[in-house]
């Protein structure tokens, strides 16, 4: 991709945006960052970006004369890409590309992408680390935390990327194409995005569409959806499954996981690991099989996986205080993700959840408490919705709260000596916080101050 000289947009402001601008403007493009939001401050964004930086910022109303200028337009995952302002540089002929397409044609090194609705950020981390003990140069990018357009100019020929995909990120690729992918699962989730569930899953299977030959693609065997895909991919295609043995792929027998291709091979008992439920041995089982599937020995595999001991915010030990145990899982954004905290609660819980309303349905999430939940306190745009689900379900143990402080507090005061308090909203953070990472640190500086 030849762009010194190019006048170029980009479109979304936050990390992505800033990490696209300082790429493009490193490669000698005219680049100008452009926001919606008119209540941005102009100075900060300044600030981000450098002080030696070029960059033109606009915010607020798009200037329509500028379309008769741009040479491309590099949208960030924010952005939707059915904006009408989108559509009509689309009418204009403008190439419209990804903030990831930009990254990968640029960069160099192999990709190794995952993606799926849950377990992720856990899985990205793991292989990353699995890659990082094994190699001298990896970088992990995405999803994750940091744009993959941050670390392109640092990367070498025999660098290994680690990226975490998101369904916003993967559609708008071109050519970008792992050496190993993943998809860890499908379950609804950002649906008021991407409008249907066919539009949801074509966007993650797009992690897989320009792989070819000797490239690998991770699937879970137990989602039908990606059973069925795997059958069309042109790749060597490697299952994981929690619940069966497979002729090939890596699975979970009596507590030990095996991985077979074409040789069968004891990876370690689940007892060794330090990530706990089911959920986490499938996330294990699909690093397990990317990191093998790239050549890193098991040896070296056994070892990380051993070691490593989770994520931030996902299911997460804050403290105990007056015989009650505080987790943090804030990153459980929608119903599937925050079923997984449920089921790792082994004492009866308040669980509080609700946020932004990404049209979802709450009832699976509502049936899967199990008796487990003492009571279930809402917060944010949803908690009318789930309080309706929740009666629905035959759950009337509800308190609506206005503020996430007092959620916290009113859960701390109600919550007994030998009980628990689980942050897992089910929903998404935006109102309230800038992400589900705010609203997990804002979680945990409540419980330690009690």
């Amino acid at each position: 991709m030849d762009i010194a000289g190019k006048r170029v947009l980009v479109f979304g402001s936050g990390i992505s945006g800033i990490g696209a601008s300082g790429l493009l403007e490193g490669r000698r493009a005219a680049v100008t960052l452009y926001d919606g939001n008119d209540k941005l401050d102009t100075e900060a964004i300044k600030k981000k970006m450098g002080e030696n930086s070029k960059t033109e910022i606009i915010l607020g109303e798009f200037p329509e004369d500028l379309l008769e200028e741009l040479d491309m337009v590099i949208i960030s995952p924010g952005v939707p890409t059915d904006l009408p302002i989108v559509n009509r540089m689309r009418e204009h002929g403008i190439p419209i590309v990804g903030e990831i397409e930009l990254a990968y044609q640029l960069g160099r090194g192999d990709v190794l992408a995952i993606t799926g609705t849950n377990g992720k950020t856990t899985t990205t981390a793991l292989l990353g680390q699995i890659m990082r003990d094994a190699l001298d140069s990896v970088f992990v990018v995405g999803n994750i935390g940091i744009p993959y357009t941050n670390v392109v100019d640092e990367a070498e020929k025999d660098s290994v990327v680690v990226a975490e995909m998101s369904s916003f990120q993967l559609e708008s690729i071109i050519d970008f194409r792992p050496k190993v992918s993943a998809i860890l699962n499908i379950t609804p989730d950002h649906l008021n995005r991407h409008h249907t569930m066919e539009a949801y899953i074509e966007a993650k299977m797009n992690v897989a569409k320009n792989q070819a030959g000797d490239d690998v693609c991770v699937l879970n065997y137990e989602d039908e959806v990606l059973r069925e895909f795997g059958k069309t991919l042109p790749v060597q295609v490697l299952y994981f499954s929690s619940q069966r043995k497979l002729d090939k792929g890596i699975y979970l027998e009596n507590g030990n996981i095996i991985y077979k291709n074409p040789d069968e091979c004891v990876v370690c008992n689940v007892q060794e690991l330090q990530l706990l439920g089911t959920h986490n041995y499938e996330n294990v089982m699909a690093a397990v099989a990317m990191a093998a599937s790239y050549g890193v020995p098991m040896d070296s595999i056994r070892r990380t996986i051993k070691e490593f001991a989770g994520v931030e915010h996902r299911i997460e030990f804050v403290t105990e205080k007056n015989g009650v145990t505080y987790y943090n899982d804030s990153k459980g954004t929608n119903p599937d993700a925050a079923i997984k905290g449920i089921q790792a609660m082994i004492r009866p819980t308040y669980l509080i959840g609700g946020g932004y309303d990404k049209q979802s349905s709450y009832k699976k999430w509502i049936n899967s408490f199990d008796g487990k939940v003492k009571k279930l306190l809402l917060i944010g745009q949803t908690k009318e919705k789930i309080r309706e689900e929740a009666e629905a379900c035959g759950f009337t143990d509800v308190i609506l709260l206005d503020t996430f402080e007092d959620a916290v507090l009113t859960a701390a005061k109600l919550a007994q000596p030998g009980e628990a308090v689980l942050l897992s909203p089910a929903c998404a953070s935006w109102g309230m916080f800038k992400n589900y990472e705010e609203r997990g640190d804002k979680f945990k500086e409540i419980v330690n101050s009690l």
